[in-house]
């Protein structure tokens, strides 16, 4: 059974990953965001000693971020936040990226923060996929549908869905994403509340859930549901321990139904 057909048929707390290490670099325009989105630059002092590592658990867990012109800045800015704040309070090295699959090296977001130094598509190297929404309402303007007339990054998707790749996760309308790319069609999924009847018309399952689990694929509903998409697969990959820590730090706390089989 290959890693895909695993995840699919469990959804344990803890899973595999490998990978490289370091936290990409990410700098931000200075608007409502602040001036740099790099993540923490100290260890918070709720941080608890974590625990040595085990057998499996030393090689990077690896979470790639796609970006592209009018994404929403929470869309993207909260999982970051959390996926690289979790480093501290796990042995297990966690790196965090910014990526595009058009190879733009920056991108301007809905509100006007300019995001630069991404990286490249790479999602071979990827544990995660993020894809995160914004534009959905402005079929004109960049965003979601821009990206979907477009093409390149649907394709990219479908292609890194493609035998045993990485674990997708979108929330918001970054679904609609994936759904563009045929991977939501026959699965259990959710969206942003606005996007759910176009969702289930592209023959997604939609559940009435704030994450929903599906082994290789995971979706979670609109804008802030992005901290409890990022918290769920830190439980997933890194442990119960190392989320209620986290949550601690973040002062914030889990809320909706998380969907699983």
């Amino acid at each position: 059974m290959n890693r895909r057909q695993l995840l699919r048929a469990t959804t344990a707390l803890g899973t595999t990953a490998v990978g490289t290490t370091a936290l990409g670099t990410t700098a931000v325009g200075a608007t409502a965001l602040g001036a740099t989105a790099v993540g923490a630059t100290g260890a918070p002092a709720a941080a608890s000693t974590p625990q040595a590592p085990t057998a499996g658990q030393t090689d990077p867990l690896r979470i790639h971020l796609v970006m592209f012109d009018g994404v929403e800045e929470l869309d993207f800015a909260a999982p970051y936040e959390v996926f690289s704040a979790a480093g501290f309070f796990t042995p297990r090295p966690v790196e965090v990226r910014y990526v595009s699959a058009t190879g733009a090296r920056s991108v301007t977001a809905a509100y006007g923060t300019e995001v630069r130094g991404l990286h490249r598509w790479a999602p071979d190297e990827a544990d995660v996929l993020v894809v995160p929404g914004g534009g959905y309402a402005r079929r004109d303007s960049p965003g979601v549908w821009a990206e979907i007339d477009r093409g390149t990054l649907p394709r990219a998707l479908a292609a890194a869905s493609a035998g045993p790749g990485p674990v997708l996760a979108a929330l918001c309308t970054g679904v609609m994403l994936l759904a563009a790319a045929g991977l939501t069609r026959g699965r259990p999924c959710t969206t942003h509340h606005k996007a759910k009847a176009d969702l289930a018309r592209q023959g997604g399952l939609v559940k009435n859930a704030r994450v929903v689990d599906d082994g290789d694929l995971v979706t979670a509903g609109g804008i802030t549901s992005g901290l409890e998409l990022a918290l769920w697969i830190t439980r997933r990959e890194l442990g119960a321990d190392t989320t209620t820590a986290l949550e601690t730090m973040l002062e914030y706390e889990s809320r909706g139904t998380v969907w699983s089989p």
